[in-house]
């Protein structure tokens, strides 16, 4: 998650913001953590971000292993607001699984997700932070401000298919949906900069597959810790409960900054009970299309000096009627 959710917010509080745009300087990605961040991505910005990763499992009580792969896909679109956001979240899984007696494929996607987030209070806006040049404390002094958190909603929809083997957050070595289903998925989404910027609290309060008789209810919470311009690292608790299958989830990876529109990452992953032990281990990349952006920003640039010079030449034959 570089300074994605994201320092560079708090660096970009420095400079006089005539709107209040989504858009940062560098790419603004919600990888390698699970987390979502309460800002979008920017207006006419699309962003792609993907990853690789293996598991092991192992599930003492009933006496199985199991080993595979997968690889997630997340599409992130801005349009017709800065604080709106269109999403994209595919994820296929491919494991095998042994047991005393026999053995078990499962092959599907483990999770596809429509929706949509927006911005609904922003402790930033229309706030421009000054520096002291007389007091070096009082410049990275603690900010009460920095308690009140960036406020998002997300709202879509599971796609469940008949027969996938991981409906409805289920675990269980054989369950299958018995038919497709379309599901809601709501969040909460808070966003907290601590200190200089450097540190970010992300969470994320969601509740899932709500319309179905198997509903699931979790938490995410991401800490984020920018190092340097390129470097940054995350540590990650999760923790989910349905009638299937709950459990509590620790994360940390790094993220690194190839280029202001490219990202690469890596992470691990481990639970905290042995009905399943589950490992995770995973890379990802994650970029971003920005320039119908730039765009817009020189287009409102355009507006706003036409819109001074007429005003401007209004005035001047105003002396003459």
């Amino acid at each position: 998650m570089l300074k994605i959710k994201n320092w560079v917010f708090a660096s970009a509080l420095l400079l006089p913001q005539f709107f209040f745009a989504q858009y940062t300087d560098v790419i603004n990605s919600n990888r390698p953590g699970e987390t979502m961040s309460a800002y979008a991505v920017g207006k006419t910005v699309i962003q792609a971000e993907m990853g690789l990763y293996g598991i092991n499992e192992k599930h003492d009580l009933l006496g199985y292993k199991g080993n595979g792969m997968g690889t997630d896909l997340t599409i992130r679109y801005g349009a017709f607001l800065e604080k709106l956001e269109f999403i994209a979240d595919i994820q296929y899984q491919m494991e095998n699984f042994t047991t005393p007696f026999s053995e078990y494929k499962k092959n599907d996607f483990r999770q596809t997700i429509l929706g949509a987030k927006y911005l609904i209070y922003d402790p930033f806006k229309g706030y421009e932070k000054t520096a002291n040049i007389y007091s070096y404390k009082a410049n990275h002094a603690f900010k009460w401000r920095q308690l009140i958190p960036a406020v998002s909603v997300f709202a879509g929809a599971n796609f469940t298919f008949k027969d996938n083997p991981y409906a409805f957050g289920s675990n269980t070595l054989q369950y299958k949906a018995i038919e497709t289903t379309i599901s809601p998925k709501i969040m909460l989404i808070t966003q907290n900069h601590f200190g200089d910027g450097r540190w970010v609290l992300v969470g994320n309060f969601i509740a899932d597959y709500i319309s179905t008789d198997n509903p699931t209810y979790g938490y995410l919470l991401t800490l984020t810790r920018g190092f340097n311009d390129r470097w940054s690292g995350f540590l990650e608790n999760q923790g989910f409960k349905s009638d299937f299958y709950s459990d509590a989830i620790l994360r940390g990876g790094a993220a690194y900054l190839l280029s202001k529109n490219m990202q690469v990452d890596a992470s691990i992953s481990s639970n905290f009970k042995n009905t399943p032990s589950i490992l995770y281990g995973g890379i990802g990349f994650s970029w971003r299309y920005d320039a119908k952006y730039k765009e817009v920003q020189l287009q409102n640039k355009k507006d706003q000096k036409e819109k001074d010079y007429q005003a401007e030449e209004r005035k001047r034959k105003s002396k003459y009627e």
